[in-house]
This record gives C-alpha cells, sequence and structure tokens, in this order.
C-alpha cells in the first residue's frame, strides 16, 4: 500500500521553461481524491556554490481564476508604466549565447 500512497501524487502533465537564469517547472499533480493542482516551480543555480534553490507555490483548480486575473493585472500595470521587452531564449551550445524576440503577454484560461 506504500507504494500506492507515493504514486498519488506523481505528475500528471508537466512543462519546464527556461528563462535565461532561471528555470521554471509548472507541473499539475494529482491528490488522493485524483483532483488536480499545479505546482509552480522557480529553480536558479546560486553562483557561490553552484546549488540550485528551489521555491514552489501550490495553485489549487479552485483558485485558478483568481490567481491568473491578478497577474495579469499585475503584470498590465508594469507593462502600462515601464518598458518591457520579453526574451525567447533559445539554448545554443553555451547558454550565455541566446536570442531574443519582443513577444506580448497573455494568460488566458
Amino acid at each position: 500500500m506504500g507504494d500506492f500512497e507515493n504514486r498519488d501524487r506523481e505528475e500528471v502533465f508537466s512543462k519546464k521553461v527556461r528563462a535565461g537564469k532561471r528555470t521554471y517547472f509548472f507541473d499539475v499533480k494529482a491528490t488522493r481524491s485524483n483532483d488536480y493542482y499545479i505546482t509552480v516551480t522557480e529553480s536558479k543555480k546560486r553562483l557561490e556554490d553552484g546549488v540550485f534553490v528551489k521555491h514552489k507555490i501550490f495553485l489549487y483548480k479552485e483558485d485558478f481564476e483568481k490567481f491568473a486575473e491578478g497577474l495579469k493585472e499585475t503584470v498590465e500595470y508594469i507593462k502600462a508604466n515601464q518598458e518591457v521587452t520579453e526574451k525567447r531564449y533559445e539554448f545554443i551550445e553555451a547558454p550565455e549565447v541566446a536570442k531574443t524576440a519582443d513577444e506580448d503577454f497573455s494568460f488566458d484560461i
């Protein structure tokens, strides 16, 4: 039964987003009652010792709309008050060499 319990929160879906020196993981997981929720993890390598530091938030489905509205409103505020150049990173051989392109932010659910 112990093995089954460990599988209860296995990832159902995962999306990895590399953004410069940070990597973001958007993971869909399932509770024991098979309700889906999202974990958002930021991973960044610490320069002094090379250790990856991770920060994680949990987002439950009853909060999706409020979260999306809050994120959208916050991003719109920044765009209205400062110039924002969004980057699309394409990693070649050396991670420090990245191509960038302007891109609009959209967050629709």
